[in-house]
């Protein structure tokens, strides 16, 4: 089940059941036809309406539609977001990184980056040598490095700081 919310401001539930588009508890009837890989055509009680995808967000889980000649902005939310929000943990993207530590263990080859350079999520920050397989390592969100915790050439366990912003 996925949750949205309308241009009215009201909550509502879509889900699935094989083919059939359930909205809010209730059966939908429609016939959805792809034309291209964004437009489709939609015929709901006798009407058709011309509806294309302007614009998906994965990150935000957000998208932008546009039916007929209005446009809407709509975010889904799945079973994990919406447990997520309930628990009051939501919009973990926006949350601080404040450290970067080893995914395993293993020697550090390199670091791509100094002491008060700011980087941006997913720059490469350090190469890491683990079971002869060399893994660079990207930032894991925005920020400014505060302190490099390691030198090339240490071995490094699971779990050590490597990178403090």
């Amino acid at each position: 089940m996925y949750q949205t919310t309308s241009s009215s401001g009201d909550t509502v539930s879509i889900a699935f059941e094989g083919d059939q588009l359930i909205y809010n508890n209730q059966p939908f009837n429609w016939s959805l036809n792809q034309k291209s890989n964004s437009t489709f055509l939609i015929l709901k009680d006798h009407k058709s309406f011309r509806a294309e995808i302007l614009n998906i967000n994965a990150s935000t889980k957000t998208a932008t539609i546009k039916i007929e000649k209005s446009i809407f902005e709509i975010e889904l939310k799945d079973k994990m977001d919406m447990l997520l929000e309930k628990m009051g943990i939501s919009n973990l993207d926006t949350a601080q990184v404040n450290e970067m530590k080893a995914p395993m263990p293993g020697l550090i080859l390199d670091i791509l980056v100094t002491t008060g350079q700011e980087v941006k999520k997913g720059d490469q920050l350090l190469i890491l040598e683990a079971m002869k397989m060399e893994n660079v390592l990207k930032a894991p969100g925005d920020g400014t490095v505060s302190s490099i915790e390691i030198e090339k050439g240490n071995s490094v366990e699971k779990g050590q700081i490597l990178i403090k912003f």
